[in-house]
């Protein structure tokens, strides 16, 4: 639980701290995934996309299940006529 909590204060401090995405590692990033605000979100999904060639197995999974859940998302968001 300690570590959750450090990786959510360093994953938060990380956002404000650096807006810029390409400076920040992988795991960084992945870390982010889910507490990143509208505005920045663009520009945080186009780096990581990126980076999926050079991902570890467990980084495309977490970068994967994000993207799954990510159009589950938008596909319960859009009305249906």
């Amino acid at each position: 639980m300690k570590r959750f909590w450090y990786l959510l204060f360093l994953s938060a401090s990380l956002v404000i701290a650096k807006a810029d995405f390409s400076e920040m590692s992988t795991e960084e990033l992945i870390a982010l995934i889910g507490y990143i605000d509208g505005e920045k979100e663009e520009r945080f999904y186009r780096e990581l996309e990126k980076r999926v060639s050079q991902m570890d197995e467990a980084q495309k999974t977490l970068y994967e299940n994000d993207q799954s859940q990510r159009r589950k998302d938008a596909q319960s968001q859009t009305p249906t006529p």
